[in-house]
């Protein structure tokens, strides 16, 4: 297998129609599954995947064509360029043309070595299992770490590379008929704090010791950061420009433009993107292999910054590539791989200390959309659904189906907690870097009784 870095070059030397962007991502690729206190398999793989975009210029009007391939064969890069040449000819007019940026040269680490990853990333990790193995719970779960190193060139000019390390751990505790489960992201696998994970297990387990069934309905609901996460994932994912200002959006005004202004919360909640937020560092540029209402292979190569979705509780910023914040009179503003929400200062010990009857919402699953004009979701709980009383928590209850909108969850939040590193339970396979706080929901809505274990 050549280097990327020469994939990239004997694209550009085959390109024929006007523009070029070739997209070259180097993933390794290291796992660990452990089943009823044993471990059970593990696995390192490498692989490549190359995505050439071939861009045919006609007067007023542009066309694109995409070809993606995982074939690491040299012999097999000139039919590629030619695929995506052909594709671009055919290709009807890109809405989202624009002129591709230019540069005029390669960033310092361009050759530089790619890194890899293997199974000895998850050393510490095993460590704090094998001493979990030797209790009377019974641990399952899945450890992953892939780094990929992306190499982003266009024939105006552009050089751009980064390398993503993503790892998270993810374990289920039973204990009789109770589980509970808990997760935490880690870039590189260097300060997992594994013992805690289980010690924090172990904990929930104790509250299932006892049990009570409660009915459907609106409960005070504290929702602990991994549960946040899921939910807001979910707005940042649809707080794209155009389709709020097409009227088919949560983020569309009655009557016409976009929701930016709105005060959703009296609490000085703030959620962004940042692609260099400590610890959870991602791409600071575009590097797309296809469109999107919220990204346009047009802007690949261009930074991406810091942006204020929501700000001190106001709907600051919606998604715009380019070409849509020209048609719309805005600013370009792109998500960056990450989501956090700050403002909050309590700390879940003590609201839960002030709590008086509600429910602690460990995770949450399976979420899907109910209605997107008003971004209702609706999904599961699963693996722990604690009753506080008077300030404590007392028992495991059922397990319910809830409906609810992140956006109505900001209007109706009265307390914010302490923003902290977490992994979403339902996206954490896609969306594994957020800080998130908790939240006091006076009345979250438990829809039905659900009778998943």
């Amino acid at each position: 297998m050549i280097p990327a870095q020469q994939v990239v070059e004997l694209v550009l030397q085959a390109a024929t129609v006007d523009e070029t962007i070739v997209i070259v991502t180097d993933r390794a690729e290291a796992s660990l599954r452990w089943a009823g206190n044993s471990m059970t398999t593990n696995g390192v793989s490498t692989t490549r995947s190359t995505t050439v975009i071939s861009i045919v210029r006609e007067e007023d009007s542009s066309h694109t064509g995409a070809i993606r391939t995982s074939d690491v064969n040299p012999a097999a890069i000139g039919a590629l360029v030619a695929a995506a040449e052909e594709a671009a000819h055919a290709a009807p007019e890109a809405r989202d043309s624009a002129p591709l940026l230019t540069g005029n040269g390669t960033p310092d680490d361009w050759n530089a070595p790619v890194p890899e990853t293997g199974a000895a990333v998850f050393a510490d990790v095993v460590a704090s299992l094998s001493r979990g193995f030797g209790g009377a719970d019974r641990l399952y779960g899945y450890a992953h770490h892939v780094v990929e190193t992306t190499f982003l060139a266009t024939s105006t000019g552009i050089r751009r590379r980064f390398t993503q390390p993503t790892g998270t751990v993810e374990v289920t505790a039973k204990r009789g008929g109770a589980s509970a489960w808990a997760g935490v992201s880690a870039p590189w696998f260097t300060d997992v704090q594994t013992d805690a994970l289980l010690d924090d297990l172990a904990l929930r387990l104790g509250w299932a010791d006892r049990t009570i069934e409660l009915p459907a309905g609106r409960y005070e609901t504290l929702m602990p950061p991994s549960t946040v996460a899921d939910m807001m994932i979910y707005l940042g994912w649809s707080m794209d420009g155009r389709g709020a200002e097409e009227g088919r959006t949560a983020l569309s005004a009655p009557g016409g433009g976009t929701r930016v202004g709105e005060k959703l919360t009296a609490l000085p909640l703030t959620m962004y993107s940042d692609p260099f937020a400590a610890g959870l560092q991602c791409a600071p540029f575009v590097a797309a292999v296809s469109g999107s209402e919220t990204v346009s292979i047009f802007d690949n190569g261009m930074d991406i910054g810091r942006v204020d979705w929501i700000r001190d509780g106001v709907i600051n910023a919606l998604a715009y590539p380019r070409a849509a914040a020209t048609e719309f009179g805005t600013s370009p503003a792109v998500p960056a791989d990450n989501l956090l929400m700050t403002g909050g200062s309590a700390e879940l010990a003590d609201m839960v200390a002030a709590t008086e009857r509600g429910l602690l919402l460990t995770t949450l699953w399976y979420i899907r959309t109910v209605d997107p004009t008003t971004l209702l979701l609706t999904g599961l709980t699963r693996d722990g659904v604690y009753l506080i009383e008077d300030g404590e928590v007392t028992a495991a209850v059922n397990n319910f189906r809830f409906n609810e909108s992140p956006l109505d969850l900001l209007r109706r939040a009265t307390e914010a907690g302490v923003a902290e590193p977490t992994l979403p339970r339902e996206w954490g396979d896609w969306a594994t870097r957020a800080v998130m706080p908790t939240l006091r929901i006076p009345d979250f809505h438990m829809s039905s009784v659900s009778q998943a274990q």
